[in-house]
């Protein structure tokens, strides 16, 4: 990556893109009549809790143990169980200094925990994608970085929705709603930029970073979602959403 400002250009049109499928995700509560009923709740949330666990396994566990076995210098399985105990601590540890949504309002407290943990997951991927696409621009794995944005991309599209839709059943406004869901998605150009800036040293960590993001998606998914969503319809959700991701993720990934 000599060219840094042909790097960066390039992986700002990478994470951008991924971005944007974030947001037009987020933007499908402007297609809904009025706020969505409760039946509906439950098929939004065990969706959201099964494209949460699929991503955990085949976007951040399984990658973060495929750089690890690429760099040969710690056992396979040492970063992602170590990352997804730290970001089930965190995200357990972020539940608990929530005192004021704990007592108010559950629902707040669960968007607040969604939001994080999404987030979360958003910030490795947008370093992967800036990645690939610095490298792309000296000439390197172009069809594999596209591959991996399109893959990311698709998969930020229910992602986005995950966070707008259960705040818009929560009683948020369209509007808020929309740019919370956009706003979970901006840390991916951030990072990706970032990551591009400091490449040598950013890449080590990967690994940990990929299983910190699982380790907090799975919290939310077991604490907060799946009780939420508890039903044969959120089970339905659920199962969809779950190969839905599964499917992305094995064929694009």
């Amino acid at each position: 990556m000599t060219d840094m400002p042909a790097s960066l250009g390039w992986a700002a049109l990478g994470t951008g893109f991924i971005f944007l499928m974030t947001a037009l995700g987020a933007a499908m509560v402007f297609f809904l009549p009025g706020a969505p009923q409760p039946r509906f709740q439950k098929v939004v949330l065990g969706f959201a809790a099964g494209v949460m666990t699929a991503a955990s396994v085949w976007s951040l566990l399984l990658p973060a143990m495929e750089r690890t076995a690429a760099a040969g210098n710690v056992p396979v399985w040492l970063p992602a169980a170590a990352g997804m105990l730290a970001g089930v601590v965190f995200l357990a540890a972020l539940d608990g200094a929530l005192p004021r949504l704990r007592q108010i309002k559950t629902s707040s407290r669960q968007s607040a925990l969604l939001m994080t943990a999404i987030t979360l997951h958003n910030v490795p991927e947008g370093m992967a994608v800036g990645l690939a696409f610095a490298l792309a621009a000296s000439g390197e794995h172009f069809a594999a970085a596209a591959a991996l944005a399109i893959g990311i991309g698709i998969q930020n599209f229910p992602e986005g929705m995950a966070i707008a839709l259960p705040l818009r059943q929560e009683g948020a406004s369209r509007r808020r709603a929309f740019f919370t869901g956009v706003l979970s998605g901006a840390v991916e150009p951030v990072f990706g930029l970032l990551v591009v800036l400091a490449a040598a040293q950013a890449v080590p960590a990967m690994p940990w970073l990929l299983s910190f993001a699982a380790g907090a998606m799975l919290y939310v998914v077991v604490e907060e979602l799946v009780p939420q969503a508890h039903s044969r319809l959120g089970t339905c959700g659920f199962v969809s959403g779950f190969l839905i991701m599964m499917v992305l993720d094995t064929a694009l990934g």
